[in-house]
Order: C-alpha cells, then structure tokens, then sequence
C-alpha cells in the first residue's frame, strides 16, 4: 500500500510542520493556514485510498474496536500533556528561577524514578480493575498538581513548589501509560495487532505535536529575560498553559469514563502482547 503509505506520512509530516510554524508565525497566517488545509486534504485521500486498497495499511475496520478508538485519542491527550509540562517546567526552572541545564534535568529525576516504580503497580491494578478505571483514576491525580501549576509563583521553591507536584503528577502520568496501552490493544485481532500498535504509537506522536504548539504559542506571549517584570510576564504565560493541561487532563478522565468499556478480564495473550509493547517502548 504505498499509496496509502506515501498519503498518511505526508499528511502527518505536513501538519507537525504546519503546527510549528503556527507557533512562530500565527495561526492565520497564508502559510499556516496553507499546510494544515495540505494536511487534510492529504488525510482525506488517505482515507479514500484505504477504504479501495486490497491491501490496506490501515483497514478502517478496526476502528469498529470502541476501546481502540478511545484508547488512541486518550494516548494524545497523555503525551501532548507529558510534553507541554516538560517543555513549560524547563522553561520555569531555567528562565525564572535561574537553573542550569544540570539542575533542571537533576529536578525531573524525581518524576522520572517515581514513574519507573509506579509503572509496575499500575500494571498490576490494570489486570485487576481493568483500563477504564486505572486510568480515569491516574487522570484525575494527574491534573490536581497541574492545577497547582497554575499558581506557580515567581519566587518559587523546588522543595515546596515542584517537588510534591512532580510526586504525585508522575503517580498519575504512571497510572495512565499502562492501561493506555492496554485498553489499546485488547478486543483487537491477533491480525491486526501491529496496526493498533503502530496507530497508538502515532496518536502519541501526534499528540505531543499538538499539545507543544499550543503551549509554544501561550508561552511566546512572554519576553524569556533575567528581570522581574520579565520573569512575572513569563510565570503568567506558563500559568495560562497549566490552565490549558489541567483542562486536557480532565477532559481525558472524563472521555475514559465515558466511552471505555466496563472492567473486561484480559486474557493471557492479549495481556503478554500488551506489556511486550510497554516494555519494548520503556527500551
């Protein structure tokens, strides 16, 4: 199917470029506007051309699967929420309250480790509970230290201000990526079982994309310098992002709640199949 090959990957590539452009252009300005109506039409005849192909890349078909369906716009909920806070909190930590490089990245080690941990509990209450509840649960811890973000303060402290946030913000974003994964994969054909895993892995991808553009763009309504009015215009614009993930975060507990179906016990394969693909993305 490279037709169908050739269509999706140059409609996703011409919509990364569209949104980044976006970010440092404006969103209607000719070109932004330009590349992202390519995109679609690209997206469109992706879909055309998927729906006559005797072998296609995508069969259409299997987004008859609910929870695949949910699972992938849930997957670019996570990661466009897991990329914007990195990219906002390093701007934080750096611009405003004056680390290096080094420092900063010593800072994320707590989240970093306590998702490592929290990951192996997270598959177990998956297998127990199911998807839908894992993951609404880990959605709504996740978006209270977003929403403690949202008063970050000038002068803030990691000790205080960061630290109890990452905790429990890397709790949350742990409790997701597993039953995402899952919820992703079971109910599909053993067939069919690299498409989802190839779609889930794109809906993260394009996911990311998004979420850094919009907060690219709220954070380039401030001046990045060393002086105060600079650093308090540049924590207000980070503010305003934090209102944004926080809303993203519960927009996705509220879609998992909604549209995921009830506990399902897993079977032994389609639970071995799922976490070979988490370990395989942890390598």
């Amino acid at each position: 199917d490279l037709a169908g090959a050739g269509s999706v990957t140059a409609s996703l590539m011409v919509f990364v470029y569209g949104l980044t452009h976006g970010a440092e252009q404006g969103w209607t300005d000719t070109v932004t506007l330009a590349l992202l109506g390519g995109s679609a039409v690209l997206l469109a005849a992706f879909v055309a051309i998927e729906q006559r192909a005797v072998a296609p890349l995508l069969p259409l078909r299997i987004f008859r699967v609910r929870t695949l369906a949910v699972a992938n716009v849930v997957a670019a909920v996570v990661t466009s929420i897991a990329f914007s806070e990195f990219f906002v909190l390093t701007l934080y930590m750096q611009h405003v309250l004056g680390y290096s490089p080094l420092q900063t990245g010593a800072g994320f080690l707590a989240f970093a480790l306590t998702i490592a941990v929290v990951s192996n509990v997270a598959q177990t209450l998956t297998t127990r509970f199911g998807p839908r509840l894992v993951l609404v649960t880990g959605l709504l811890i996740a978006s209270a230290p977003l929403a403690s973000f949202i008063r970050l303060p000038v002068n803030g402290h990691y000790a205080t201000d960061l630290l109890p946030a990452f905790l429990i913000n890397a709790t949350g974003m742990a409790l997701c990526f597993v039953p995402m994964t899952i919820a992703g994969l079971a109910g599909v054909e053993r067939a069919d079982a690299g498409i989802a895993s190839g779609l889930l892995n794109t809906s993260r991808q394009v996911g990311g994309a998004v979420g850094l553009a919009v907060v690219s763009t709220i954070a380039a309504t401030s001046q990045l310098g060393g002086g105060l009015a600079a650093k308090t215009a540049a924590t207000n614009a980070f503010q305003s992002a934090f209102v944004v993930l926080t809303g993203l975060a519960l927009a996705g507990a509220v879609i998992s709640a909604v549209f995921l179906v009830p506990h399902k016990a897993l079977d032994a394969e389609e639970e071995q199949f799922a976490l070979a693909e988490l370990a395989e993305e942890a390598a």
